[in-house]
């Protein structure tokens, strides 16, 4: 699984799409999956973060392959794969966009280039019909707000000091993610985002956990 960030350039029209300081945008190695040179040795199921070709993304709003054996969840989505049932959920919360729906479209501007990869409340809906419990596994992003606290706070905020305000104020992470957390009780939910390491267990009641990770920037 990968939970955001998967950059899926397939060439340098994606690339300008691209959301991150010029500097840092690079083709990688994407394109040599999507034109067949290379194909992945494990299926892997992604979502999009906030470093995304978006325009690529937008082409499988509903999701689909981006290249042979790797699949992209959409900006919300599910599906059965060896015996799980896997959940993602696209892009990071902002508030001023939040109920606005996906109206970006290629050109993008300054502007659209970041905020198409907002979540939207629409995408939340569509998880919200899910059942209760039905979920192996959810992805997103950016974490569900309050996890911080659900956890080693301390030892987070060893790594990641500055993230002390947000805590206390109940402003780090993403407050739709809490409610489907809330309400699709996972067994697993991963989120990425933060580039850094923290685990934390949900206790929702009867005999219904789930155990959370945030996963850090791979390393070569």
């Amino acid at each position: 699984i990968c939970c955001g960030d998967f950059q899926a350039v397939r060439d340098h029209v994606d690339l300008s799409c691209l959301a991150c300081p010029p500097k840092y945008r690079d083709m990688v190695t994407f394109h040599e999956f999507f034109s067949g040179a290379r194909v992945a040795k494990v299926p892997m199921v992604f979502i999009g973060g906030n470093h995304e070709a978006s325009n690529h993304l937008l082409e499988l709003h509903h999701g689909g392959w981006v290249a042979p054996n790797l699949y992209s969840l959409g900006t919300a989505g599910v599906v059965q794969f060896g015996g799980l049932r896997i959940g993602g959920l696209s892009g990071i919360f902002k508030s001023f966009d939040y109920n606005k729906g996906h109206y970006e479209r290629v050109p993008y501007d300054d502007r659209t280039i970041k905020t198409a990869y907002h979540l939207r409340s629409t995408d939340v809906v569509q998880m919200s019909l899910l059942a209760p419990g039905g979920l192996d596994v959810m992805l997103s992003h950016d974490w569900p707000a309050g996890i911080a606290l659900q956890g080693d706070t301390a030892a987070l905020l060893r790594k990641k000091s500055f993230l002390a305000d947000e805590i206390r104020t109940d402003t780090l992470g993403s407050p739709p993610a809490r409610d489907l957390l809330v309400h699709l009780k996972p067994r697993f939910w991963f989120s990425a985002h933060m580039h850094v390491k923290f685990a934390a267990v949900v206790d929702h009641g009867g005999d219904r956990l789930t155990k959370f990770l945030a996963l850090d920037k791979l390393v070569p």
